[in-house]
């Protein structure tokens, strides 16, 4: 299934994701060259639960809203994740966003 391969390539650029930054699925799809994926690197973060060396909570939209929280076990666990790398959220939204994003584009190359 190509899905598969591509799903294994987000996850890859998830996990070098540095603790109390974020980044979006947009810029990871734009960094894999599939701009205007960011929905399937959505599914591709739902199905990295399986793997806890993937730091989903990590990625946020290009907003820095947590609009991935509802597929994390209790009610607010992508939140406390992230809080608990120093990453503030208020109403589901990652605050100083511009600050602690993440662009695998210009860290990885």
């Amino acid at each position: 299934m190509q899905s598969e391969g591509f799903f294994k390539q987000v996850h890859e650029v998830a996990k070098q994701v540095p603790f109390g930054r974020v980044t979006s699925y947009g810029a990871i799809a734009r960094y894999l060259g599939a701009a205007g994926s960011a929905r399937m690197v959505g599914w591709a973060m739902n199905a990295s639960h399986q793997d806890p060396d993937v730091p989903a909570h990590r990625v946020v939209n290009r907003k820095g809203l947590l609009t991935g929280k509802h597929h994390f076990e209790g009610t607010n666990l992508m939140q406390q994740l992230l809080e608990s790398e120093g990453v503030e959220v208020i109403d589901n939204q990652v605050q100083n966003f511009s600050e602690l994003f993440w662009d695998p584009t210009l860290e990885l190359g």
